[in-house]
């Protein structure tokens, strides 16, 4: 399907690897010019390598820094200073026991997973507005409306992710302009994929076994009984971002595997 993205700029925050690097991918395979973001220059250097080869003639470039500092956002609006595509993908997790979270943890995860996205919207969005034509998504988790005790501040921010998302889109009624949430499920991204790996080198048991068993205790709800591929997950995030999705407009749509029984 051509998704009519020729042309079109997107910034993918947090690229380098997992469903970033893979919403990257499929951007620029239909046609956009893509800028990756990490942390280090090293890891954005070495997905721009990946997704040039990937994607034969890509435009693809670059910005290292963390996202998640007020400062480095604005250094990166000050070269970057209008995008047709934002994905909020930048995120950051931890497992935690809720009393042992202190507030500098709370307020870290917020200037991350949540500011973010905050702050690149502020600058993206009124730009979009006035072109008449824009998408920014935010790549929440079906954590946001799944809380585990394990990771409650993980999850209040993703939930965060929802409001800011469906409060964003408001503004943009009568316009071309479109401002989503995807929510994916266990997914096969570069951290989960070494824990599972450590976890099966240290009971002696192939990952395939100890993924199976994950989803017998972890996620029994899962319909698709097994983790995602960040490819699955991409191909949503970037339908949204086409002009064939306009009438998807302030909409949380899960990607979660059906791990989630609610049906809303």
């Amino acid at each position: 399907m051509n998704l009519r993205l020729q042309g079109k700029r997107a910034l993918v925050t947090g690229s380098t690897a997992g469903i970033g690097f893979a919403i990257a991918s499929v951007l620029a395979a239909e046609g956009a010019s893509v800028i990756v973001s990490g942390r280090t220059q090293e890891r954005v250097d070495k997905a721009i390598k990946s997704l040039r080869e990937i994607n034969q003639g890509a435009g693809v470039t670059g910005f290292a820094g963390d996202l998640g500092r007020r400062e480095v956002v604005d250094k990166l609006t000050a070269n970057v200073d209008s995008v047709d595509i934002l994905i909020n993908n930048l995120g950051i997790f931890d497992q935690k026991p809720f009393t042992d979270i202190p507030d500098e943890e709370w307020i870290r995860f917020y200037e991350v997973n949540v500011l973010s996205g905050v702050r690149l919207s502020r600058f993206y969005l009124p730009r979009m507005l006035k072109r008449n034509w824009g998408r920014i998504v935010f790549i929440s988790s079906e954590a946001a409306v799944n809380t585990s005790a394990e990771a409650i501040h993980y999850g209040v921010t993703k939930t965060a992710q929802l409001a800011l998302a469906r409060g964003l889109a408001a503004m943009t009624a009568g316009t071309n302009v479109t401002v989503n949430s995807v929510l994916p499920g266990p997914t096969n991204s570069e951290g989960v994929h070494n824990y599972v790996v450590e976890l099966a080198r240290a009971r002696g048991a192939e990952t395939t076994v100890v993924e199976k068993e994950l989803f017998q205790t972890v996620w029994p709800t899962s319909l698709l009984r097994r983790f995602a591929t960040p490819e699955e997950i991409a191909s949503l995030v970037v339908y949204l971002c086409s002009p064939l999705a306009v009438a998807t407009n302030g909409a949380a749509l899960r990607a979660d595997g059906g791990v989630v029984r609610s049906i809303l």
